[in-house]
């Protein structure tokens, strides 16, 4: 990759996510049926814009396989410690109005969802040290703000402690036990 990542495409059905014991022996699900007068115009093989420097250089994953970026030595130096490696960083509170901290939330609430779409812009802001970042991502949330919270999250970060430079890097995320661990 241009931004020096090394990507592997990986068969969908291992993928390191099953390797957790809750989700062995599973496979990917097949996409859920799509309820009446949905518009696939927008769908993934519609769309025009590559968003990782990798696919922009002419790769591209194999059909059934997904790109998962190469962990490097490096990565694992980052990281405060073996346990954390992986995790977002602790201490900024959800009800956080101090500096530095800069947030807008939407939420809507109701029965049944096929899904969820955000657009984010993607910039490479400047970050001063390797200790802040900058994010921005959408969240899909099941339970309250209480101990039943679960999180599955996608978006955009630029963090030189993560990744060791300042590009911005697409991320996904999810949580279990009220934000307690990623499964």
């Amino acid at each position: 990759s241009p931004d020096g990542d090394l990507i592997d495409c990986i068969i969908s059905h291992q993928q390191p996510a099953f390797d957790h014991p809750k989700l062995k022996g599973q496979k990917p699900l097949d996409p859920p049926e799509r309820p009446k007068g949905y518009n696939g115009d927008n769908n993934r093989e519609n769309a025009t814009n590559n968003f990782q420097l990798w696919v922009d250089s002419g790769e591209e994953c194999p059909k059934g396989t997904i790109p998962i970026r190469r962990t490097t030595e490096q990565d694992f130096l980052r990281a405060n410690s073996v346990r954390r490696f992986g995790r977002k960083p602790r201490g900024v509170r959800r009800d956080s109005t101090g500096t530095g901290h800069e947030h807008a939330v939407m939420f809507v609430n109701g029965e049944q969802y096929y899904g969820a779409k955000a657009s984010i812009n993607v910039w490479t802001p400047r970050v001063t040290d390797q200790y802040e970042f900058s994010l921005s991502q959408i969240w899909v949330i099941a339970g309250s703000f209480g101990n039943d919270l679960n999180t599955i999250e996608a978006g955009w970060q630029v963090s030189p402690e993560l990744y060791g430079d300042n590009y911005p890097r697409f991320f996904t995320y999810w949580t279990d036990l009220s934000k307690q661990t990623t499964e």
